[in-house]
């Protein structure tokens, strides 16, 4: 038994202490199969050739230092055959979740965001570490695996992990979450995870798979995003939630949120999306960890339009643009549905204390507030709207502006080329007066 730095502990396993019941999936290296181990559920990796040792010696060094409850625990390693003895995800990764066969299992906005930062707090506790950071470098779904019936994410795959101070400059990763910086061969930092994050934010907002509309070789999703192609926007996502996605696949690393900050903001906007927690109804594990892309039944895109339902509520919640009394949110997603929205639109330490239904000096109280809130509402939008209008009329000034000058830098340019023009006629005009003076000069000689 080791004791590691980062306070993990770790054993020299036997193999014969481990039964092997079935193979599950592949990493980066390897084949992965769900094992039993001092009576609990186990994953084992293994290697299949000599080729593969570097990867394997990568994971267990890199999985050896972190403690988090977002990334897989490893439990030890066995010499003789060579693999590791790593926790067993019972939900899949949360590519086959997204993307598996029908029936897809149901999930809401609030499971798709509590996703998202689970992975963001596990990636900013690897950038975080000392004395050396870890860049994970190949964050994707394949890579995230669920627990807790679909509520608990860990991100798994360290065999191409680096510490943050080596500026790696290899390919790695996969075409469709990799930073532009990584294929195109340039230095790239802890940055090119943030990128992979954006990717990953986008996919299960959308439950599409990422430039899947290219098709061809990777190379092909490579060249586009290098030319600046992005998944396309969400209609309708909040807009704080947009503004956080584009950031962090934005061209320049340096113009990205560094992880930490990601996490942060992920963690602020997790209070209008409640119920997270509830576990999902899964389908039975062996279909779970089938391959195979979605199709579009009827229960998909049924899945699919409540999900966005309650995108729609999410929007309303974060977004003061739109005041409508009418719209109640859905009391199944953890809302009452007898609070007018006003009230939900609040800021937390805005919203008035519930009121008692046997005083009514109370319920006038609480429906005095609730007026105020919806003038309140009503102005921030009318605030918001005014701030559009002079910001898109700045944008039509400075564009007027740049169009005066250019229009006097051509009025300049041509002026110049009508005066050299005149010059150069002039001298034209003077060199043939001086050929013809020659010639009529040969003439008279001869």
């Amino acid at each position: 038994m080791v004791e590691t730095p980062a306070g993990c502990v770790f054993e020299d396993i036997q193999h014969e202490d481990i039964q092997v019941e079935a193979a599950v999936g592949r990493g980066t290296f390897g084949v992965v199969f769900k094992a039993v181990w001092k009576g609990k559920d186990v994953a084992i990796k293994t290697i299949e050739s000599d080729n593969e040792r570097n990867a394997f010696l990568v994971e267990l060094r890199q999985l050896s230092r972190v403690n988090h409850p977002n990334i897989v625990k490893l439990y030890g390693s066995c010499d003789n055959p060579v693999c590791l003895v790593m926790e067993y995800a019972e939900c899949g990764s949360l590519y086959n979740l997204l993307h598996s066969a029908d029936p897809q299992p149901h999930y809401t906005a609030s499971h798709a965001m509590s996703w998202c930062l689970q992975c963001a707090q596990g990636v900013a506790y690897l950038h975080a570490m000392k004395p050396k950071a870890l860049i994970h470098r190949d964050l994707k779904p394949p890579n995230l695996l669920l627990v807790a019936r679909g509520t608990v994410l860990k991100i798994c795959d360290f065999g191409t992990a680096c510490d943050i101070q080596t500026y790696m400059t290899n390919n790695k990763g996969s075409a469709a979450w990799m930073a532009p910086e990584v294929f195109e061969g340039s230095n790239y930092s802890e940055k090119c995870d943030v990128f992979s994050w954006g990717i990953i934010l986008w996919e299960v907002i959308t439950r599409k798979k990422p430039f899947d509309e290219i098709g061809g070789s990777a190379f092909c999703i490579m060249w586009a995003v290098h030319r600046g192609t992005r998944p396309p926007l969400i209609k309708g996502l909040p807009e704080p939630i947009e503004t956080l996605m584009t950031r962090c696949w934005d061209k320049e690393p340096s113009q990205r949120p560094s992880m930490n900050e990601v996490k942060n903001t992920m963690s602020h906007l997790m209070k209008y999306f409640p119920g997270s927690d509830e576990p999902l109804s899964l389908p039975h594990q062996s279909a779970a960890n089938k391959s195979g892309s979605s199709s579009a039944t009827s229960t998909g895109k049924s899945q699919l339009h409540s999900f966005y339902q309650y995108m729609i509520v999410s929007v309303n919640l974060l977004k003061m643009y739109m005041v409508n009394n009418e719209v109640s949110a859905f009391s199944t997603n953890g809302f009452d549905s007898s609070i007018p929205m006003a009230y939900l639109k609040l800021d937390h330490q805005l919203q008035p204390l519930a009121p008692c239904p046997n005083s009514k000096e109370s319920m006038a109280v609480f429906e005095q507030h609730i007026r105020v809130a919806q003038e309140y509402l009503k102005v921030q939008s009318e605030i918001a709207h005014l701030v559009r209008t002079k910001q898109e009329l700045m944008s039509e000034l400075e564009q007027d502006q740049r169009e005066q000058q250019t229009s006097s830098r051509l009025i300049e340019e041509h002026s110049k080329l009508l005066e050299e023009n005149s010059n150069l006629s002039a001298y034209c005009q003077g060199l043939k007066s001086k050929l013809s003076l020659i010639k009529s000069q040969n003439q008279h000689h001869s």
